[in-house]
């Protein structure tokens, strides 16, 4: 409708018309605290659980190194304003919305920090709170502290949007978040999309981690049909809103009201368990202002919250987060995913989409119902009954009403806009029930939104889930299927899914569903010939006696491994068959479109891609291949109208891009982004467009050569292609990681036609370590034979060499020369250390390592860390309680990496025996208390081992005839809460003991054992429920469960 007559229309409606949007693009100056340069190194897996889940790193790089120096910096600010809200978002760090105010009132109804104050949280570890954090393809996603991709548009009905994506480097898949504010509406609206862009399967999760400012006064409102919240992984349940029972090792038994912020103590999460409402929200009742999200359950089922807590440790992550800003919340929802980890599939080339809504309200007391339009609260209490309705843009004569059984209790109409709310109070009749009361709120006939309380049946909290067993104590082939499923789906850290599948095809060796699965991780290590022999396994059997088969899942599998290996006459076979199946159409037809471009036969290529569209019309990658293959034929206007198609799905991706200048800008800003570019254009047979794209990407990385030389070399330009290796063979390695599995090809082209290369093989080690590491071993040696002066190639040897059995001498030998070439490296220090200490070598070798290299080693937190135990180890416990006194060591979350908070208690109850051993009782007390009492700097309050030091500060007490004091402390040690089977129950049996308790003494003796005994026995269940950490070595849990026995 013309603007004219939509505003003549309003008029007529009695409406003024709304304000229009305003979109703006300007600088902002934000104090921030500086984080160092990235890691060079590279940090490949090593069984790193993070949020539950694996916690790759490579290809991005570690960004671990904190400062305290504080200084203004200028970011580039997104703004979307209109007459009710302001959203401001910030490309640089992640596309996170930074603000987000209620005009009406003032109010930041998603929490806005006042600095930039990274702590080692993010999955590379430097990230900041507050805002809106955009977790896909995991929870704080690698690039949450990252620049990415952004533009805006101007929309057709007033409305403007502000696009933020990247490309994922880990798996290659894509997002894209339209962030979209109306005329006249306090809404804001997101359309997530997440694109795999990849021809394989793969396993998401997306959550919005939405920040608000908490107090004592502030509430979590899950919708009332909510009984239950759970933990991380559903392995524990609590009633909602009163908690009943021990959660997160919090005592709630007396019950707690959950809902309110200043009813817990220290960190939790709680994810409601709710299939029936659409919305989630959080109200301040000291400031009458709260924040609501609405979505489709079916498509955004996950509701949770999170917080720090109230206690010590909630005030330190307060500190390390923000200056002055206080504690907030997380207010978070997940589309597909209703917990964390919680997973769901994209199969090859899908897209999915979801559509949420924010909006800030007020004045009502909170809500019992919401819905994009408007929010209703309902409260009964002492015989009065209170109603509020608030509504999200301005609406002529809105009717409000509680009704009972047909009889109407309460009636209001007026003009209502998000600048006021509706409320109403009245006394509830005798005799009426609560659950008989109705609100809603109707204009024009039309519900906007009602609520009638209804009483719950109270039901019997959720069964847990569990482990799944050992793959030969599982019975069928499919439940052996479905456990390696699971596991592969949740990215499981704990168990790989491999030995399920293996073990169902010990029993069944041409089982489908097993074959294809394994396969399918074979493709993804780049193991295409092992994979082909599964798939045709599966195959064979899919086939015998059918003409046709009613699942494609095998015979599209084994034609990608088939055009991995560049036997596309076969590929193109086994493809043309999966095609028959409906569900593999797009992909195959796809897949076969780029082989009819790599033989050059454009004008079937572009016909097979026409028939992959047909049914998947969003897959970007076709998208692309199409609108080149259109430019290439002559048909310039209809390729442009396919990059507009494309940019519809994905405004973000470059393969939509308009001109080639606009293409060099955005690549100069994400390389990786232009490699993927040019590596669509290499899979479809363009080379020609590709080497263009490459000649005009303006970051010149080895990688870019690397390809140029190998594209230029596929037409015969050896000489030239020749040239190019070379350059790439001289350009600096640091930070380098390739990321494609196409690369490997160019690398390999590059090891050939310049054998003398170092680089070459270097590189393809890095793409291939966490996929084949026995090949990325060989091609480093080669490396090293090559350029024997290459520390990090010898650094990398040592990481591969640590993980095999018996491996350690070679590492310690490898990491040695890598020291010896580069002894600045601080990163070597603290591995070698490592490899040192389970080599057990002589303390004075190690402590030597570091007293030679002091600056080298204050360079890096982790450095320091080692030699702190090292000082303590060698019985140096002053020169260690001043390290720890002086410097500021950044902690990770969970306590991940590096621990100096048992190195404080250790340092300080060591000296403390030492002291009690000299008869200094009065000393090694004041050490026996300090020591789980933490400086701010070291970035830790609680103490897990209250129990050890109490008992020993009981001996000092009794030691001065203290008798009091002694009981007091054991007492204290003896009710510590511990973690099952934790070791600091022996303090607290000694504590019993020596209180005159032996019979409960005797009781912790027994469950230790047994646990001990459990973990002797190979069980793995508490890690399988990690949240944080590296992953333990069988020979650790072993040392843990002896020590403890």
């Amino acid at each position: 409708m013309p603007p004219i007559r939509c505003f003549a229309l309003l008029a007529l409606l009695g409406l003024s018309a709304p304000a229009q949007v305003a979109v703006t693009e300007s600088p902002v100056v934000i104090p921030t605290y500086v984080a160092g340069p990235p890691e060079s190194n590279p940090f490949f897996y090593t069984g790193r659980t993070y949020q539950g889940a694996k916690g790759p790193i490579y290809p991005y790089q570690l960004s671990d190194t904190l400062t305290d120096v504080k200084q203004d910096k200028t970011y580039t600010q997104v703004c979307l304003e209109n007459e009710y809200v302001k959203i401001c978002v910030l490309p640089e760090l992640g596309g996170r919305i930074f603000e987000a105010v209620d005009k009406t009132n003032g109010y930041n109804f998603f929490c806005k920090q006042s600095v930039i104050k990274p702590a080692l949280i993010g999955m590379l570890g430097a990230w900041i709170s507050g805002g809106v954090e955009w977790n896909i393809p995991h929870h704080h996603r690698a690039s949450s502290f990252m620049p990415v991709l952004y533009r805006t548009q101007e929309n057709p009905d007033g409305s403007k949007t502000v696009f933020a994506g990247e490309v994922e480097l880990r798996d290659r898949m894509r997002w894209a978040v339209g962030l979209t504010l109306r005329p006249g509406s306090s809404v804001l609206e997101a359309q997530v999309t997440m694109l795999n862009t990849t021809p394989v399967q793969n396993s998401v999760l997306y959550f919005a981690n939405v920040a608000v400012h908490t107090n004592e006064n502030y509430q979590v409102i899950f919708p009332p049909a909510t009984q239950f919240a759970t933990q991380h992984a559903k392995k524990e349940f609590a009633r909602w809103p009163i908690a009943d029972t021990v959660y997160n090792g919090i005592d709630f038994t007396k019950g707690v009201e959950v809902s309110m912020w200043k009813n817990h103590p220290s960190s939790i999460s709680m994810f409601a368990v709710n299939e029936s409402d659409d919305w989630l929200a959080g109200y301040d009742h000291g400031k009458a202002a709260g924040t609501l999200h609405v979505a489709d359950r079916h498509q955004v089922p996950g509701k949770k919250f999170f917080t720090w807590g109230t206690g010590p440790g909630g005030r330190l992550w307060d500190k390390i987060l923000s200056d002055t800003d206080g504690p907030y919340l997380e207010l978070m929802v997940g589309a597909w995913s209703d917990n964390q980890p919680d997973y769901s599939w994209l199969q090859p080339y899908e897209t999915k989409t979801v559509k949420q809504y924010w909006y800030p309200f007020r004045d009502i007391g909170g809500t019992k119902n919401a819905t994009r339009e408007a929010a209703v609260n309902l409260d009964v209490k002492d015989g009065r009954v209170k109603v509020g309705f608030f509504v999200t843009q301005p609406f002529k004569a809105v009717r409000a009403s509680v009704t009972a059984g047909g009889k109407e209790l309460w009636a209001s109409s007026k003009d209502l806009d998000p600048a006021h709310a509706l409320t109403g109070e009245f006394a509830l009749p005798a005799g009426m029930t609560t659950t008989s009361l109705r609100a809603a709120l109707t204009v024009g006939g039309r519900e906007l939104v009602a609520y009638q309380p209804v009483e719950l049946k109270k039901e019997p909290l959720p069964a847990p889930v569990v482990p799944p067993p050992a793959p030969k104590e599982v019975k069928t082939t499919e439940e052996l299927y479905l456990a390696g499923l699971r596991l592969e789906q949740f990215h499981s850290p704990a168990l790989e899914p491999d030995p399920y599948y293996e073990e169902a095809l010990k029993r069944d060796a041409s089982d489908v569903r097993n074959n294809t699965a394994l396969g399918i991780l074979y493709i993804k290590r780049g193991r295409f010939a092992d994979a082909e022999k599964l798939f045709k396994s599966a195959a064979d059997r899919l086939q015998k006696n059918y003409t046709r088969t009613k699942d494609g899942d095998a015979l599209y599998y084994l034609g990608l491994a088939l055009k991995y290996q560049g036997k596309l006459d076969q590929a193109e076979y086994w493809l043309q068959r999966a095609a028959w199946n409906h569900g593999w159409q797009a992909a195959s037809c796809f897949q076969i479109a780029e082989i009819k471009g790599r033989q050059n036969r454009f004008e079937e290529a572009l016909a097979f891609v026409n028939r992959s569209l047909v049914t998947n019309a969003w897959n970007t990658r076709a998208l692309f291949l199409k609108a080149l293959i259109q430019m290439r034929l002559g048909q310039g206007s209809e390729s442009a109208e396919t990059r507009r198609r494309l940019r519809e799905v994905d405004p973000i991706d470059l393969r939509g891009f308009r001109d080639l200048s606009e293409l060099a800008v955005i690549s100069q800003k994400q390389p990786p982004e232009g490699l993927e570019l040019v590596v669509s254009c290499i899979n479809g047979g363009l080379w020609r467009e590709a080497d263009m794209l490459l000649d005009r990407m303006p970051v010149k990385s080895p990688m870019v050569h690397y390809f140029r030389g190998w594209l230029t070399e596929l037409t015969g330009q050896k000489e030239t292609a020749l040239a190019h290796y070379r350059r790439a063979s001289g350009m600096p390695v640091d930070a380098v990681f390739p990321f494609q599995i196409e690369a490997a090809e160019a690398l390999r082209a590059a090891m050939r036609a310049n054998p003398a290369d170092a680089r070459a093989p270097y590189y393809l080690g890095l793409l291939l370590f966490d996929r084949q590491p026995d090949e990325a071993v060989q091609l480093w040696r080669k490396t090293v034979e090559l350029d024997p002066g290459m520390a990090v190639a010898w650094r990398n040897l040592a990481v591969a060499y640590g993980r095999q059995d018996g491996g350690v001498p070679k590492a310690v030998a490898a990491l040695e020369r890598a020291v010896a070439l580069n002894g600045d490296d601080s990163l070597y220090l603290f591995e070698l250390d490592r490899l040192y200490e389970f080599q057990q070598a002589p303390l004075e070798k190690r402590l030597a390592l570091f007293t030679a290299r002091k600056a080298t080693a204050e360079k890096r937190d982790d450095a320091m860390s080692r030699l702190v135990t090292l000082q303590i180890l060698s019985g140096e416990y002053d020169a260690a309680i001043t390290t720890l006194e002086r410097r500021h060591f950044h902690l990770w979350e969970g306590g991940a990496r590096f621990n100096v908070q048992d190195a404080w208690t250790d340092a300080h109850l060591l000296r403390g025996h030492r002291k009690l051993a000299a008869k200094d009782y009065a000393g090694a007390l004041a050490d026996f208390l300090r020591s789980v009492a933490y400086p701010a700097n070291i970035e830790v309050t609680r103490s897990g081992r209250a129990p050890e030091a109490l008992y020993f500060t009981g001996l000092a007490h009794q030691a001065l005839g203290d008798k009091a004091g002694a009981a007091s402390a054991w007492r204290g040690s003896a009710a510590a809460g511990v973690e099952s089977g934790s070791s600091m129950s022996y303090f607290q049996a000694r504590s019993l003991e020596v209180l005159g308790q032996p019979a409960r003494a005797r009781q912790i003796y027994q469950a230790l054992l047994e646990a001990a005994n459990r973990t002797l026995r190979g069980s793995q269940q508490n890690e399988f429920f990690a949240k944080f950490g590296e992953g333990r070595s069988p020979r650790s849990r072993a040392a843990m469960a002896h020590y403890i026995a």
